[in-house]
């Protein structure tokens, strides 16, 4: 579980890849480090991701984590490389307090950047939204971008785009300043509203299976 929350935006040190296989490191700083073991669970753009090797060294501790087909296909971890600045977060504590919202760090989607505004201590970006999921996205609502929880600013269902805020402070901690139109970004919707939404669905296909009788 993760809470949204981006602890660090660090660069990728490794990306070996392999037919179907990514495998990349990262180090972490000290401060981040504390009880890793292999087989922990970090996220990296909000990706849920397996330590799968750890070597200490003075600037922290290095670890590697393998991408397989699927999650290069979902996410844009598969666009990675050496110096890629990622954001990153360690699976959450028992008891500890949630500043963002409950994330699963399983991506749904990839969103792309369609307009970047800017302005003096403000900035807006848009993102083109696919059709399968868009329906769980709502203004004032939340999902995670990059593993980052965000409020939803506006959404406009007939271009498929929507859109967030963000604060310098958001800015100065994520890799979002460094985003430009046509980058892609990894989504998680929140859960309970994907669930409300199915379910209601559901009923209404079993209750009305000709839409043109309701």
């Amino acid at each position: 579980m993760y809470t949204g929350i981006v602890q660090a935006c660090l660069e990728i040190q490794s990306a070996d890849r392999l037919p179907g296989l990514l495998t990349f490191g990262l180090t972490l700083p000290p401060e981040l480090s504390e009880a890793v073991t292999l087989g922990a669970s970090i996220a990296v753009n909000g990706c849920c991701f397996t330590v799968t090797s750890m070597t200490t060294v003075p600037q922290g501790l290095n670890v590697t984590f393998d991408a397989i087909a699927e999650t290069q296909a979902l996410t844009n971890i598969r666009d990675i490389k050496i110096g890629t600045r990622v954001n990153v977060e360690r699976s959450a504590k028992q008891d500890v307090e949630i500043g963002g919202h409950v994330l699963s760090g399983h991506i749904i989607d990839t969103a792309v950047v369609a307009e970047i505004k800017k302005t003096e201590n403000n900035c807006r970006i848009t993102f083109s939204a696919g059709d399968a999921w868009l329906k769980y996205v709502f203004e004032k609502g939340y999902l995670a971008i990059n593993g980052a929880s965000l409020t939803v600013a506006a959404v406009d269902r007939v271009a498929k785009t929507f859109s967030v805020n963000l604060i310098p402070e958001t800015l100065k901690r994520t890799n979002f300043s460094e985003l430009s139109v046509r980058d892609e970004v990894n989504i998680e919707v929140e859960s309970q509203s994907q669930v409300i939404v199915d379910t209601v669905e559901r009923i209404m296909s079993e209750r009305y299976p000709d839409p043109s009788k309701i």
